[in-house]
């Protein structure tokens, strides 16, 4: 059975919502072609200077599911590869393969085929079992649910569970204690590659998957926020493992690359030396670790600076240290007080790079129209919290965790600034009268795709002749 248009027709049901290819054309202005069933009779946009649809070849699925063959329909020739198809000829075409259902590449939109992957495919590649048992909380009993590793013993379990554990600890014992070992823990965080583990397993098998109720409750529970290990806490982690490959025990604590103490004694932080600022940190002492500097710091939560940042989850010490006054010693790394701060107190000297999606030409556009209206970056950036603040902007947008609660006073780290800056830049530019702009910018056109638009980044012709600092009117984005 053929398919025709864009309507979705299966051969069988297994295959009724599988799209397993794609026709992907270079211009963003067009959509991309979805094949769902074994044939399929493409009509889709073939000029570059129309919208209308013609019906031009046919898609057939071959049974190695790496390829397709493909049948010109039209009464002219069409490229593919550089070969030249006939009318009615066929053509074996494979992930990657061009098409211009044209005899010509001028004038004629261009297409590249993309094959999708798919469950079957990926187990003609590669089968894994694992042992459902080995990926179970021992608290719950259930597949881990956002899983987090704690060291140095490095067991795992739910987030919501140990959070839980943690809780009750705290309450009861002076030390925090693995669930599953008993062995004093040291530090916990998430673990994504074992999360990513996890829901592979339930995805495979959806009798494993706990009632939606349940999960809530362990998201309600959740508290462990940081990473395990840090682009910067490789180290640690080399460490851990070379303690659990060597089979050493009753070693309380993993080493790390501070373990040089004249006196042999392990020391994370400047708090597990002296006393500062009234606190000083136990053998038990649960740490986070800074994604910042990679250094560590006692996990405080009733102290009252922030350890987190709103905008990314991660931990970062230089507030936490710069209240203190405790700076960087050559002992330990401390991070400086601009790394993580409040959003008001964050200095901005240019636009970032991740402004308007990295569109260059729309950065030096808006970059013209801040000088031209005879103010200066931090000036404009400084008004736009404001109207953050009094919440007169569209926040749907904003790239940051807890987006709804993040005020002038909400404390993020040096990356989380630099999106919040792209954004409140957006809305600036989308804000400003067109009189304001530079000539050659006043008189383009809106690009369809908008801010979304894949072809600004590959394309400096089209970054030039489209405006993207707008909402999408076409594609998934709209």
């Amino acid at each position: 059975m053929e398919e025709t248009g864009e309507c979705s027709s299966s051969t069988s049901a297994k295959h009724l919502d599988e799209i397993w290819a794609k026709l992907v054309p270079s211009d963003e202005r067009y959509s991309d072609v979805e094949i769902r069933s074994d044939e399929k009779v493409i009509s889709s946009e073939i000029s570059a200077t129309s919208s209308d649809k013609h019906s031009w070849c046919k898609i057939v699925r071959n049974p190695d599911l790496c390829s397709a063959t493909m049948e010109n329909k039209s009464q002219d020739t069409i490229l593919v590869d550089g070969a030249v198809i006939h009318s009615d000829d066929t053509i074996v075409i494979k992930d990657g393969s061009q098409i211009i259902p044209g005899p010509d590449r001028e004038g004629f939109v261009s297409y590249k085929f993309h094959i999708m992957s798919s469950p079957d495919g990926s187990q003609r590649q590669l089968k894994i079992c694992v042992d459902a048992d080995h990926a179970k909380c021992s608290i719950c009993l259930n597949i881990w649910h956002d899983v987090v590793t704690v060291a140095p013993c490095l067991h795992n379990f739910c987030n919501g569970c140990f959070s839980e554990w943690l809780r009750r600890s705290k309450e009861r014992h002076s030390a925090v204690l693995c669930p599953q070992c008993r062995a004093v823990v040291h530090f916990v965080g998430k673990n994504h590659f074992l999360r990513t583990i996890a829901e592979d397993m339930l995805r495979a098998d959806s009798s494993l998957r706990r009632p939606r109720d349940e999960v809530s409750l362990l998201d309600s529970y959740a508290s462990v926020r940081s990473n395990l290990v840090s682009d910067m806490g490789f180290d640690l982690m080399a460490q851990l493992m070379k303690v659990i490959g060597s089979g050493k025990k009753n070693r309380k604590r993993a080493s790390t690359p501070l373990d040089d103490q004249s006196d042999g004694t392990y020391h994370q932080c400047p708090q597990c030396v002296t006393e500062v600022g009234g606190f000083g940190c136990k053998h038990d002492t649960v740490h986070l670790q800074c994604q910042a500097c990679g250094g560590m710091m006692p996990s405080r939560t009733g102290f009252g600076i922030p350890q987190y940042c709103s905008g990314c989850d991660r931990p970062f010490c230089g507030a936490y240290w710069h209240a203190l006054g405790v700076t960087e010693n050559g002992s330990y790394p401390v991070c400086s007080q601009d790394t993580f701060r409040p959003i008001s107190e964050h200095p901005i000297s240019s636009i970032p790079l991740l402004t308007h999606e990295k569109n260059l030409h729309e950065q030096k556009i808006t970059d013209s129209c801040i000088r031209q209206m005879g103010r200066t970056l931090p000036d404009v950036i400084s008004e736009w919290i404001q109207k953050l603040d009094n919440r007169e902007i569209d926040r749907s947008r904003m790239t940051l965790n807890h987006a709804e609660t993040i005020t002038a006073r909400t404390f993020v780290c040096r990356d989380c600034h630099h999106k919040l800056v792209s954004f409140l830049l957006y809305w600036f530019r989308v804000c400003i009268p067109k009189s304001l702009l530079p000539p050659d910018a006043s008189a383009r056109q809106d690009c369809w795709y908008g801010y979304a638009c894949r072809t600004q980044h590959r394309s400096e012709e089209h970054a030039r002749k489209r405006n993207h600092v707008c909402r999408p009117t076409r594609g998934s984005n709209v």
